[in-house]
């Protein structure tokens, strides 16, 4: 078992608290270690077996609970037994409806310690916030980051590189579960697809009740084809128009919330970094994990450019920036992730082999005029830092503890 220590963290000061614990994310991604975790931390504090109620409401044994009533009556009579304080782990909770107003009850209604998980981002928006508005902490979980990926790998090997351990990462990804199958690419790559289609099945389909689903599921795959490329869903209904498929756009926009939702995509927005205006046409979006975009679509080595950018993209992520696309006239920041009153700008690319790139990844960030750090991120070895914009190579990008 990985400890994560970056989430284990956020965690830690609200255990043994009336908060009620909500870790999201993509299906797979390490959600229920979580709660592994923190049951281990708790039985180092003094605290017994008989104290935990764990329900994992994807096994089919406990599909009897997934009517909150009863799920409140079983956990209720549960506690009772135990007699002291109880803690609860309910693993995948979007699988009971109303889920809140057992949660909610139970918080009220005994010395209890709640955690949950779900798969979905929709898990705490309108009428579920409102219900528990307050009484709740959310941590999203991400699949591993290369640093947690270095670390699973050289806890068995020490002596593999850094630069052999990124080849790898960058066609396989970061997915957890592939550490059992030794991250080997076929059997990586047969996981992946079953995943994928896991989510687009139970997370999405299923659950947003969607009629047309050969139509979805190529919308889908057209997207994860081209993440990291500004597209509207407009010109989605005319690439399909052209390929004799009518699809309209208020569609395409609720399927791909249904993708955000899900964790499976993330959308990001332009920013004008002279009107400072946000801008909701032509987004960008980004997969979870580039591993399944090489499970579904095939392309992550001729793609390589858009990869390292989706790459960077989820590392700046885990680090709880919010992140837009920056605008300046007709040019284009790759990354404007801005947390706490403070800003990095960065430039992603494959390699600054020509003077042309250079001057390209260099010159928009120089027209901008404030102190924040500014970091071009590319393959090269070579540190070609310039004008006070830090070059980074993406690997030492990635492994530096602080930008």
């Amino acid at each position: 078992m990985v400890e994560r220590n970056a989430y284990f963290e956020k965690v830690l000061p609200f255990i043994d608290t009336d908060l009620i614990k909500i870790f999201t994310g993509i299906r797979r991604c390490g959600k229920s270690v979580m709660l592994d975790l923190i049951k281990n931390e708790l039985l180092k504090k003094g605290r017994e077996k008989e104290q935990f109620v764990s329900i994992n409401f994807e096994d089919i044994e406990t599909e009897k609970y997934r009517d909150y009533k009863e799920l409140h009556e079983h956990i209720s009579d549960k506690i009772k037994k135990i007699g002291k304080k109880a803690y609860l782990f309910l693993d995948e909770i979007q699988e009971v409806a109303a889920w809140e107003k057992c949660v909610n009850s139970l918080r009220v209604k005994f010395d209890c310690d709640i955690y949950i998980t779900g798969s979905n981002a929709k898990l705490l928006s309108g009428e579920f916030a409102t219900y528990l508005g307050g009484r709740y902490v959310e941590i999203i979980i991400y699949p591993f980051s290369f640093a947690e990926f270095i670390r699973l790998n050289r806890s068995e090997n020490i002596d593999i590189s850094v630069e052999k351990l990124f080849k790898e990462y960058l066609l396989v990804g970061g997915m957890p579960y592939l550490k059992n199958v030794g991250f080997r690419y076929d059997a990586s790559i047969m996981y992946l697809q079953d995943l994928y289609n896991s989510v687009v099945l139970k997370d999405i389909i299923q659950r947003n009740k969607i009629r047309s689903i050969d139509l979805f599921q190529r919308v889908v795959k057209y997207v994860i084809a081209n993440v990291a490329n500004t597209f509207s869903a407009r010109s989605i209904s005319n690439y399909f128009k052209n390929e004799k498929r009518e699809i309209a756009v208020e569609t395409i926009l609720n399927y791909l919330q249904y993708c955000e939702n899900a964790h499976l995509l993330s959308r990001v927005y332009r920013k004008d970094m002279i009107g400072k205006k946000v801008m909701s046409v032509n987004e960008k979006y980004y997969i979870a994990d580039h591993g399944l975009r090489e499970a579904v679509v095939g392309k992550n080595q001729p793609d390589i450019s858009i990869i390292l950018e989706n790459i960077v993209f989820m590392e700046i992520k885990r680090r709880d920036y919010k992140i837009n696309v920056g605008k300046i006239n007709d040019l284009e920041i790759d990354f404007v992730a801005e947390k706490n009153n403070f800003c990095i700008y960065v430039q992603v690319c494959y390699l600054l082999a020509s003077d042309e790139t250079i001057e390209r990844e260099f010159s928009v960030l120089q027209k901008i005029k404030d102190n924040f750090p500014k970091f071009v991120v590319s393959l090269d070895e070579f540190d070609m830092s310039r004008n006070g914009i830090k070059h980074f190579n993406i690997r030492e990008f990635l492994l530096s503890g602080d930008w």
